[in-house]
């Protein structure tokens, strides 16, 4: 028997012979319980504990595109694969509190108790056991540890302001050095998950000498880093990714510092080249080779930095290529990049939309991006439809202008130009193909084709890429047999490269170079003219269209991309080219919400839709009318929406939308005001169809943006465009 065991077995004779009880004050029975507790249910309950946050740990996966957490977050998800070792810290922790009562390992005990729930999501009773430290500990250091634990829960909780008050209690106590290290650690994080970077840094400045060398000690100073470059601090950001260097870090993590400092470093010395600092010499070592797409996804970064757009638009889509299988999450942040700048800089809408497209289909749910990508790439299917519709009644205007033979010659440009396209495509699809068939294998095994593309089918935006280029060749094409016979005729339009901005398409045949006079020529010459608005009453259709989709395509800068300036120039143009628009109200309207309140126009406006149309809807809007202002009491107001609703029971939509509009006044600065505003959304969208109901529900959303409805109407509004606006 061991010295360890006697003395056990000594402290139980002792035990029973007093008879111990848990609530006994005896120096005797607190000894042998404080024995007990510890060895036994304590120290098996935190060696499980540890267990699990070590598993918790490990399962925890970082992503380098986002600002590392300080701590690794209280996520029931992330606990899964060590709920068994948390549920026995929890069962055995339970002892102490239940059988040691008067041992001084209580309070630890109701710690382990409460981490360990918060760990499983059970966010009420871990609170409580936290608390009841606080409320009941006899230990100093253990009532402060649990604060510090607390802190952490309210934290990731986004309840910044408990936690607040629990960091300001805690800055008061004198603390330990474990457990000032920990509290200096948690208000960091506390400012980090709160956006305040600059007191967050500044907290692990003083934390940095109270810390180990070790890889968590190296994550630190990463996240650190991170911070300081989006204060734009660059020399001290790296001045902490060398720290990470110093710190033991893993290969991941020594690799994102070696690179983010190259790339502070460019940015720090504007003149350097981007071969120079470093980036080709992480490129050709192969213990990179998995990680090649971040190292050009930063490269295209920079490019974009200094302004050289087709340099970064390279890089990037060198990253996208070298993305693999595991990084996916890379290769969606990448086509993000892509989509942006195409989007911003180079207003290739289409191609920009594609990217989002590919971003979507594989950037995880969780991503805090994700909702904002889901947001605009649904705003580009509509922007993208109304701007195609914009530039090809431009176009087609524009060659309806044309005096007879110069239209001709136009339209033999245009098929002229489809043909030698055609030609160029199917050379590169036969390239493409002897290449597929007859592959050259390097030296590494990896096989290269002769254009050193990827193949299409394993990249989606390259996918989309060639849907829009098939679509700007032959147009919409229907499923069908024997679709490539030249005595078919295609009616569609489409952009044409290098002809600005004329849109026209045909078909032609695959199998020949067509001849320029040739039947086949002559009748695509034919079809396409015949789409092009030479009469009055085409020219009307095509005046309305482009008017409508320009209409539309300002509402789509004002509330789904949120470009204000843009919504202002595209409603300007809707006034400046259709005088007599029927959309006029409205647009005064929008053209008052949109603009800042500090420009002098703004008010003009207002006076314009006031003068002009002084009883519409928009009018009733902005008009706070003078000595009707809460004048109908609550009561008065309680009955009034009570008989418009009865109204809306009993079907009379238009009524009741008629007698709401007509008091719409005299509702402002009443508790029932949104409400009014939201029955006048449901009755719009009885009366008035799918355009001004999606129109009223982004109206209450802008004018109601603190209303208890709001997350009601922004489900019908996702509903609405899911459905198309229909109700």
């Amino acid at each position: 028997m061991s010295g360890f065991q006697k003395i056990g077995l000594f402290v139980l004779i002792l035990c029973v012979s007093a008879a111990c009880s848990q609530y006994s004050s005896r120096p005797v029975a607190i000894g042998a319980h404080n024995f007990s507790a510890r060895y036994n249910a304590y120290f098996m309950a935190d060696q499980d504990l540890a267990e699990a946050e070590f598993a918790i740990r490990k399962a925890y996966i970082e992503d380098y595109n986002q600002l590392l957490p300080i701590l690794i977050p209280l996520d029931s998800v992330l606990a899964l694969p060590a709920k068994p070792q948390l549920e026995s810290a929890i069962k055995k922790a339970s002892i102490v509190a239940e059988k040691h009562q008067n041992s001084k390992w209580v309070d630890n005990s109701y710690v382990i108790l409460g981490k360990s729930r918060l760990y499983l999501g059970q966010w009420a009773d871990g609170l409580e056991a936290l608390r009841y430290v606080y409320a009941n500990g006899k230990d100093e250091n253990d009532k402060n540890v649990a604060l510090i634990v607390l802190m952490k829960a309210y934290t990731s909780r986004k309840d910044y302001s408990n936690a607040l008050g629990v960091a300001e209690y805690l800055s008061q106590q004198p603390l330990p050095k474990s457990s000032l290290k920990d509290f200096y650690l948690t208000k960091a994080y506390l400012h980090q998950q709160n956006g305040e970077y600059l007191t967050s840094v500044a907290i692990l400045e003083e934390t940095f000498p109270l810390l180990k060398k070790n890889v968590e000690t190296a994550r630190i100073h990463f996240a650190a880093a991170q911070m300081y470059d989006r204060l734009g601090q660059y020399a001290l950001a790296n001045k902490h990714y060398k720290g990470v260097m110093k710190n033991r870090p893993g290969y991941d993590l020594g690799f994102y510092a070696s690179m983010n400092s190259l790339q502070n470093r460019v940015i720090l010395e504007p003149k350097s080249d981007l071969a120079s600092v470093g980036f080709d010499k992480m490129l050709t070592d192969r213990k990179n080779n998995d990680l090649r797409d971040r190292i050009y996804f930063t490269m295209g970064l920079l490019a974009e930095h200094r302004k050289d757009l087709p340099q970064a638009v390279d890089l990037l889509q060198k990253s996208a290529a070298a993305s693999s299988g595991k990084n996916q999450t890379q290769k969606a942040y990448t086509y993000l990049q892509l989509a942006r700048i195409n989007y911003e800089s180079l207003e290739k809408f289409e191609l920009s939309k594609a990217y989002y497209d590919s971003a979507l289909a594989i950037l995880p749910k969780e991503a805090p991006e994700y909702r904002l990508v889901s947001d605009r790439k649904r705003a580009l299917d509509s922007f993208v439809n109304e701007f195609t519709i914009v530039n090809r009644e431009d176009s087609l205007q524009r060659l309806a202008a044309m005096n007879p033979a110069a239209l001709d010659n136009k339209i033999d440009a245009i098929i002229e130009e489809r043909e030698k396209a055609r030609l160029e495509e199917e050379k590169r699809a036969r390239e493409m193909a002897a290449a597929a068939n007859n592959p050259v294998v390097s030296g590494g095994g990896a096989i290269i084709d002769g254009s050193q593309r990827r193949w299409e089918l394993y990249d989606p935006a390259l996918i989309n890429q060639g849907k829009i280029e098939f679509k700007r060749i032959w147009g919409n094409r229907v499923l069908e047999d024997d679709w490539r016979r030249s005595g078919k005729q295609m009616r569609s339009l489409a952009a044409v490269p290098g002809a600005g901005t004329d849109s026209l398409a045909a078909d032609v045949p695959v199998d020949t170079e067509m001849k320029k006079g040739s039947d086949a020529w002559l009748a695509q010459h034919a079809e396409l003219k015949k789409n092009v608005p030479l009469s009055s009453e085409m020219l009307a259709v095509s005046q309305k269209n482009k008017e409508d989709a320009l209409y539309k395509l300002g509402k789509i800068y004002r509330f789904d991309l949120h470009e204000d300036l843009r919504a202002v120039t595209t409603f300007n143009r809707v006034l400046d080219e259709y005088p007599k628009t029927l959309y006029k109200d409205e647009i005064y309207y929008l053209m008052y919400l949109t603009l800042p309140e500090d420009d002098k126009g703004k008010l003009a406006w207002k006076d314009k839709l006031l003068t002009e149309f002084p009883n519409s809807t928009y009018a009733r809007l902005v008009t706070k009318a003078p000595g009707k202002e809460g004048t109908l009491a609550g009561g008065n107001q309680l009955k009034e929406y009570e008989a418009a609703y009865e109204l809306y029971n009993q079907g009379s939509f238009a009524k009741a939308l008629e007698d709401i509009e007509a008091n719409m006044p005299s509702y402002k600065g009443g508790e029932l005001e949104d409400k009014f505003a939201l029955l006048r959304v449901f009755l719009i969208g009885k009366v008035r169809g799918k355009e001004a109901y999606s129109q009223s529900i982004t109206e209450f959303i802008t004018l109601y943006p603190s209303s208890s409805y709001l997350p009601r109407l922004k489900e019908m509004q996702d509903l609405s465009s899911l459905s198309g606006g229909k109700r």
